[in-house]
């Protein structure tokens, strides 16, 4: 029988039994000193004060740019976290300057940045080296990699919205694999963000995730007090902003039955985008979701939000997704996979759905042998919502009995 490592907080109720960071200290605005020898035309580089890590103060490297208003109103802000190996990136401040928002890209692992997606060395002020901070949960709570980076996270958000010409109150989080888990605990712990975008990262760690190699040479109890500590899961209970989850069904650092276990916390509103083919990785495949856009443009720029599913199920083999939205929906697809076993080794189809736009619902057939399967549908921005996946258990080749999923 397999074990599960435990999760959640220490005394089996939802949220943390302790919250590791002073959010009113972490809400003020930073004191910060430019770096102008990293800045690159509009992008300007800093280094802000984080946390103390050994009983030492220690200086977070940031890139951030401010687009010209036009008029006299205030901007929104994005604050943009990258994952493994990555640090602050120009062309994803630069990609969200682009679009009017005032952006904001930190390091987490006490590097500077090389501008682009390689060569960050370490500098002489940085705090704990990323990822995960397996090797360091022996530590105090306040020199672990985890507490550090969710910290960098909401500095930067303090110190965007410090700027004279941004909005405060419109202001979004996004990040990218291990940026993604920080923006799941980070939207937990700082209720001023309007909207935050996830994409692949997720919480319940300790489940089947690519580090379980690393929880097990932990052992129980070093492994338990980790994800106590720091597995998403902790804290998504408390997130109550909506929540845009961005991924692809087979990936592997972050696979999908634990991604459905993470979004199904929150009590906040969520949505889902699950494209089949989806790659993992920083530059287009993380940053550059058109639906992470347009959810900003909704939340902080009163745009046109994506479709919102609000019912899905099935009655035998046939499945259905009910949805509304005032964009017209002009596409729905049925994804599958006849595979069982790790979620990145299994192969998916899509097929075309019935779909009927006036009615707000689009249905069809599962085809033989289906394991698993959800909807996506597609307005005519070409934007993607999905459907929550259902795993179909099967007795002598016949699927179970209806089931519907309600969506918030």
């Amino acid at each position: 029988m397999k074990r599960r490592l435990p999760t959640g907080s220490s005394d089996g109720q939802p949220g943390p039994s302790r919250i590791p960071w002073d959010i009113k200290n972490l809400s003020a605005a930073p004191e910060f000193e430019a770096a102008p020898e990293h800045d690159d035309g509009e992008v300007k580089a800093i280094f802000y004060q984080g946390l103390p890590w050994r009983g030492k103060g220690t200086g977070v490297f940031a890139y951030y740019a401010i687009p010209r208003a036009g008029g006299k109103s205030k901007i929104p802000a994005m604050v943009l976290v990258h994952g493994g190996g990555g640090s602050a990136f120009v062309p994803w401040v630069r990609l969200w300057a682009g679009r009017g928002y005032a952006a904001i890209a930190m390091d987490t692992c006490g590097c500077v940045s090389g501008g682009g997606y390689q060569n960050h060395p370490r500098h002489p002020r940085g705090g704990p080296p990323g990822w995960g901070g397996f090797d360091q949960v022996d530590q105090p709570i306040e020199d672990q990699w985890t507490c550090h980076a969710v910290a960098d996270v909401i500095l930067a958000h303090s110190l965007i919205r410090s700027f004279p010409e941004v909005d405060p109150n419109k202001t979004g989080l996004t990040g990218i694999s291990w940026g993604g888990y920080l923006t799941c605990i980070a939207a937990g712990v700082d209720p001023r963000f309007k909207f935050a975008a996830p994409v692949y990262g997720c919480g319940f760690l300790g489940d089947n995730s690519i580090w379980l190699d690393d929880f097990r040479r932990m052992g129980t109890e070093k492994s338990g007090r980790w994800l106590r500590l720091w597995d998403p899961s902790v804290y998504l209970p408390l997130v109550k902003t909506p929540l845009l989850w961005v991924t692809g069904p087979t990936d592997a650092a972050y696979p999908l039955d634990s991604l459905q276990k993470s979004y199904r916390l929150p009590p906040s509103p969520r949505t889902l985008c699950v494209r089949v083919g989806m790659t993992h990785g920083h530059g287009g495949p993380g940053e550059n979701p058109e639906e992470i856009r347009t959810r900003a443009e909704a939340r902080l720029k009163g745009g046109i939000d994506l479709a919102r599913i609000t019912a899905a199920g099935r009655e035998g083999r046939r499945a259905f997704v009910s949805f509304e939205g005032r964009v017209p929906v002009v596409k729905a697809e049925l994804n599958y996979t006849t595979d069982a076993g790790p979620w990145r080794e299994r192969k998916w189809q899509t097929i075309p759905a019935e779909l009927d736009a006036a009615a707000g619902r689009a249905e069809g057939p599962l085809p033989k042998g289906a394991t698993v399967y959800y909807f996506n549908l597609a307005d005519e921005r070409r934007l993607v919502v999905s459907s929550e996946h259902e795993e179909i258990l099967t007795f002598n080749g016949t699927a179970n009995n209806q089931t519907t999923a309600l969506f918030t």
